[in-house]
């Protein structure tokens, strides 16, 4: 969580977390069968870049307190998978779900919170609401409507050393302009650049 300047209150961050290749793609880093639409045939890309390093990394960020914002699709994965496997990732069960969806309402995996509607303006309300950061995994056309309407605050990515030609990206049409400084980078052994970009205010040039 920041301070808000302007009324001193206490606001949410919401932080995007991602695998990505070198040419942007984020779609379905972890298997063959997370997402296969539009034919991606290169599923589970990250599995041959795995070390120690980056699992470190990567303890560290699921360690921290946070409330999961995610898209409907990364949703129905998590599901069904992480209340079978609460001794790996704790916070996963634990953390309230905000879930993008106009088609599901309601789950077994509590706590979850539908947004219907006009997500973006629900999830600013969000942000302004008391609780930890809001941590968004996967979820690539949530993640569209966040960056369109200027929400994200921080992008956490595990860059990796390879190009996959297609696939889902994370900055895709819609992009704002947006400065970013680095508070925290290291390279894995494997390769893998694991760096933390935050807000940086608006753009500057040269002249």
């Amino acid at each position: 969580m920041s301070k808000d300047k302007t009324t001193n209150s206490v606001t949410r961050k919401i932080v995007v977390l991602e695998h990505i290749s070198l040419d942007g793609v984020i779609q379905a880093p972890g298997g063959p069968d997370e997402d296969t639409d539009s034919g991606f045939a290169h599923g589970g890309w990250i599995a041959p870049y795995s070390d120690a390093t980056l699992g470190t990394a990567l303890r560290k960020q699921m360690n921290m307190p946070f409330d999961l914002l995610l898209g409907r699709k990364t949703f129905d994965i998590w599901a069904p998978y992480w209340p079978q496997h609460g001794d790996i990732w704790p916070g996963a069960n634990s953390a309230t779900k905000f879930v993008a969806s106009n088609t599901i309402t309601s789950s077994e995996w509590q706590p979850s919170v539908f947004l219907s509607g006009d997500v973006a303006e629900k999830v600013a309300k969000i942000k302004q609401q008391p609780g930890p950061d809001l941590h968004v995994w996967g979820s690539s056309n949530l993640i569209q409507a966040l960056i369109k309407h200027d929400l994200v605050d921080v992008f956490w990515l595990m860059i990796y050393p390879i190009t996959l030609g297609s696939g889902k990206r994370l900055f895709a049409d819609g992009t704002l302009p947006m400065a970013f400084k680095v508070t925290e980078s290291i390279i894995s052994p494997n390769g893998v650049i694991v760096v933390n970009y935050e807000r940086a205010g608006a753009i500057t040039t040269g002249n």
